[in-house]
């Protein structure tokens, strides 16, 4: 029964990957209309259509969810490969999604807000202005820190892939080097810089394939033996290969 429990953890992944990646596209999708433009436009979209808003705020919040699961599921994983490799993957990723829960509290400050606007082309009072303003840049400038803590875990995780084979090279190889140009970008962004989308291009539809690829063939390389015996001898067999294993994720 345990060994059939281990060997679904790859599906799980798969489904993991797929669900995060599914609520953070349609969030991004819904929340395009409604902050675009200036404070005041902002104010009066999210007055006039606080039902899509809401429906962001749930679908950020279920993205940091799928994020928790996701991690803790590649940490079962993987953490057997290069251990500290996924300890700090795994703190890069649940950071992130604690960092893009907060940034929820910005969206939600704006449905209060956004009840007293009494349209597209008024004048915004001042004080609500400055709300407004404060709001979507704490939704913005903690989304730019998830990104961060992002690329950092993802670079861990992908290059523990190609290590362990826990999906096949290419796909691994393809995270490792579509994820690249996503931190350029956010550095970018962080520094007042305007990023290329097409910096972004590359990885945008990877964590759909991955996780289709695990839900629809599991993983080949597990689960992987924890047998002390068994482990004595392979590295006795291979000492190349505890070499590499000891050092940094290629």
């Amino acid at each position: 029964m345990a060994a059939s429990s281990e060997a679904a953890v790859p599906r799980y992944v798969g489904a993991a990957f797929a669900a995060q990646f599914s609520t953070s596209f349609v969030a991004g999708i819904l929340s395009l209309s409604i902050l675009s433009g200036d404070v005041g436009e902002v104010l009066s979209a999210a007055g006039t259509d606080a039902t899509r808003l809401r429906l962001v705020v749930l679908l950020e919040l279920f993205t940091s969810i799928g994020i928790v699961a996701l991690t803790s599921l590649l940490y079962v994983a993987l953490r057997d490969s290069v251990r500290w490799v996924a300890t700090v993957a795994c703190a890069c990723w649940l950071a992130e999604a604690t960092v893009l829960a907060v940034s929820t509290l910005g969206l939600y400050a704006l449905l209060d807000l956004g009840r007293t606007s009494s349209g597209s082309g008024a004048a915004v009072p001042p004080p609500d202005a400055a709300v407004g303003q404060l709001a979507v840049g704490l939704h913005e400038h903690a989304g730019d820190i998830a990104m961060l803590l992002f690329s950092a875990g993802a670079l861990l995780w992908y290059s523990l892939f190609v290590r362990t084979r826990f999906v096949p090279r290419w796909l691994g190889l393809w995270g490792l080097a579509s994820v690249v140009p996503v931190a350029i970008g956010t550095l970018l962004n962080v520094w007042g810089m305007q990023p290329s989308m097409l910096l972004y291009a590359a990885y945008v539809p990877y964590e759909l394939v991955v996780g289709i690829w695990l839900l629809a063939k599991g993983s080949s390389r597990w689960p992987q033996t924890l047998d002390t015996t068994t482990s004595v001898v392979v590295l006795e067999g291979h000492g190349s290969a505890a070499e590499a294993a000891a050092g940094l994720p290629g």
